[in-house]
């Protein structure tokens, strides 16, 4: 059992050279307030002065200390070449390697430099810990580790949160579970108000893992003792309460020895307390040091053990995630622009091995633009949007020309089937640009493979997506032209027997031609009772008059008119004040009031007025002309837009994603394999190169611990 401290300190040398603070070792963590004694305790175990001493804070950074046993046969730790077969004992750095300090005074002086390198000369505290080994034929094993004083008010040129620092950094070393908590108290202070204890309850709430050192025995005022601290009557303690006697700030200016202060510690407490001097006193605390210690470990080794099982695993991957060193790069080069070539179709066609399962991606977001985004866009295009029952009648109009007609012009429902069609471009253009953006997008979603490949190459990556984005470009304004001219075949060409068409078409006419079989009838019997009424040699003002009476009767705005349907619509609504020009012409061409009908002066204004227009009410064959052109309009929108829906993503995908698919690695390889830039390419990034580095290091720092635990065997532990 006395191998396990020797396998924690090899451990301790194997991370200290990587820094890892994931490994949470057992060991020894002393904590006290400035000034309580900490110091005092370690060079007692030690028996040998070598730490700063002086007024305020002196201890800056955390001091990893290991003490070994090394008697004087002990040839593993003594050699020739290094001078230490002879020597009681002597000291080493970590960071000095393996420079042998027999010196103690030198150690003190290393341990300042080393702070003032890395916290400065003022009183400022790092967190970065000094490793120093020491070892002797006077110590047990041990592993120990000295933190800076806990203050309350900054002094000198100390930070105004040096409180907060100094408490963060003991908390962070007491929060291991593996740790033991040596907590440093005067036994001339009121222990209640310990702040050593206070941090040690706040980490370790059971006190499993808390042992208390009660330094300054020998300071306590007179008629006073620490009978009831000791026993712990006052806070109890589950690894006990030890106390000990210091050496004084006088006996360190004489030059007195640890081992004089020794005796003066034993002689005190023998004579002061009889009953507990077996169970106190820097002896005894070293023992009881190295039993706790040793007991800690062996409860820690299991969990310690798979713990560098599992971290072995972990940066294993993490290793080879970065990859190796590029030896060949042509071929290196060409093996990513592949891989990345494969991924990119691969995140496409949906085959790739790590599919996204919080949004959709590649392909599977392509084919939600054509069936979602697209689909329910066009299904949102009413066939009659933006047009009015009087743009249908004003195109059937124009479509007329001066003569009435008699059925509705085919040139009018051509017209205004057009204007709606040419409405399906704008949604068609923006799919394609969805879809650019897709494709755009996909190069961010590779795989983790060609992700970590792009980032430890972020040249290449860089001109990998430059390629990639100047295809996608190109292949634009093609795939643009290819729609734009999918919606110009369907304008170019009104297919009005087109066998869906037809079909509305037919059930149109015949409805149309019921109709009419109706209007003739009608039309009959209009026609003899106007000629009943109105005889034909009837002229003069009487003439005049009756046919006014007819238009403002409404003949005609009758239905069964079609001239008169027009006249009543184009006509003004000042009409019946215009004389009739015939009955002038016999006379003078001055009319009664004595006002010139035909006089340039003032033209008779023969347009419609547009506000009346669009207010009134349409006559019921106007209505059903609407009807009609509406009827004919939708069915042949329904069959143009249903084609587009059809078309369109067949277009981009033939055009933009399968050109870009097929021709993606041969575009890669011309401007990127054949450009003699492998050595610039392949530039590593020096940030992925450190991590490399970092990662290595510490997978063999890893292995190296694992086959030292592995060495331990189970009777050892026992």
């Amino acid at each position: 059992m006395e191998a396990l401290i020797p396998v924690i300190n090899k451990l301790q040398d194997v991370f200290s050279t990587v820094g890892a603070d994931a490994i949470q070792l057992p060991q020894i963590i002393v904590v006290g307030t400035q000034s309580s004694g900490k110091s005092s305790v370690i060079e007692s175990l030690v028996g040998r002065s070598f730490l700063p001493r002086g007024i305020g804070i002196v201890t800056r950074r955390p001091l990893v200390l290991q003490l070994v046993y090394c008697p004087k046969g002990d040839n593993q730790h003594r050699s020739a070449e290094d001078g230490t077969l002879d020597l009681e004992e002597w000291g080493m750095f970590m960071h000095t390697k393996n420079k042998i300090y027999t010196d103690f005074d030198e150690i003190r002086t290393e341990i300042e430099n080393e702070t003032e390198r890395m916290a400065g000369k003022n009183k400022c505290i790092c967190p970065e810990p000094i490793s120093l080994k020491i070892y002797s034929t006077r110590v047990v094993n041990l592993t120990l580790v000295d933190l800076p004083g806990i203050t309350k008010v900054p002094v000198g040129d100390q930070p105004e949160d040096i409180e907060s620092q100094i408490r963060e950094l003991v908390l962070k070393y007491i929060a291991n579970p593996n740790s033991i908590i040596l907590a440093v108290v005067t036994a001339n202070a009121d222990m209640a108000t310990s702040e050593s204890l206070k941090l040690a309850k706040e980490c370790d709430p059971d006190g499993r893992r808390t042992l208390a050192v009660v330094t300054k025995l020998d300071l306590m005022d007179a008629g006073t003792d620490a009978i009831d601290i000791l026993c712990g009557r006052v806070i109890p303690v589950k690894l006990g309460i030890i106390g000990v006697v210091n050496r004084s700030q006088q006996d360190i200016m004489d030059n007195k020895t640890i081992k004089d202060a020794l005796k003066d510690e034993a002689v005190f407490l023998q004579k002061k307390y009889p009953t507990l001097a077996n169970r106190n006193g820097t002896p005894y605390l070293a023992k009881t040091l190295n039993r706790l210690l040793m007991h800690h470990i062996r409860d820690c080794l299991p969990d310690l053990k798979t713990r560098v099982n599992v971290m072995v695993s972990q940066f294993q991957s993490l290793l080879n995630s970065y990859g190796d060193d590029v030896s060949d790069k042509s071929q290196t080069l060409l093996q990513i622009i592949t891989k990345f070539a494969s991924a990119y179709c691969a995140t496409i066609e949906g085959t790739a091995r790590n599919i996204e399962t919080t949004e959709l991606c590649g392909g599977a977001r392509i084919c939600y633009i054509f069936h979602e985004t697209f689909g329910r866009t066009l299904d949102s295009i009413h066939p009659l949007t933006g047009l009015t029952k009087m743009d249908i009648l004003t195109a059937i109009r124009n479509a007329t020309g001066p003569r009435p007609a008699l059925f509705v012009p085919e040139v009018s429902f051509e017209l205004l089937v057009k204007r709606q069609i040419r409405r399906l471009e704008e949604p068609s253009l923006r799919c394609v640009e969805l879809v650019h953006e897709e494709m755009q997008r996909i190069i961010q979603h590779c795989g983790t493979e060609v992700q970590q490949e792009m980032l430890r190459f972020p040249k290449l990556h860089e001109c990998i997506v430059d390629v990639v984005t100047q295809l996608l470009r190109r292949r634009l304004p093609a795939t643009n032209s290819m729609v734009e001219n999918i919606v110009a075949i369907e304008l170019a060409y009104i297919n009005t027997k087109h066998p869906d068409f037809h079909k509305d078409a037919t059930v149109v006419s015949s409805l149309l031609k019921s109709v009419e079989e109706d209007d003739s009838s009608i039309k009959v019997v209009n026609k003899n009772k106007f000629h009943s009424n109105v005889q034909p040699n009837l002229v003069g003002d009487v003439g005049k008059d009756m046919m006014k009476n007819q238009v403002s009767r409404g003949l005609g705005n009758d239905p069964t008119n079609n001239t008169a349907g027009w006249l009543a619509t184009i006509l003004p609504a000042s009409r019946g004040d215009v004389k009739d020009n015939s009955t002038e012409n016999s006379g003078s061409p001055q009319s009664d009031s004595g006002k010139n009908v035909l006089s340039p002066q003032k033209p008779v204004n023969l347009l419609p007025d547009v506000s009346i227009q669009a207010s009134r009410k349409l006559s019921d064959r106007e209505q059903r002309d609407c009807d009609v052109i509406e009827r004919l309009i939708k069915s042949y929108f329904y069959i143009v837009r249903k084609s587009i829906q059809d078309s369109v993503p067949k277009a981009v995908m033939h055009f933009l994603v399968n050109f870009v698919k097929d021709n993606l690695q041969s575009e890669l390889v011309t401007h990127l394999y054949k450009s003699d830039q492998a050595d610039e390419l392949l530039n590593e990034s020096e940030h992925i190169a450190q991590r490399r580095r970092e990662a290595a290091d510490m997978l063999k720092a890893l292995q190296r611990a694992n086959h030292i635990i592995s060495e331990i065997r189970e009777t050892h532990m026992w």
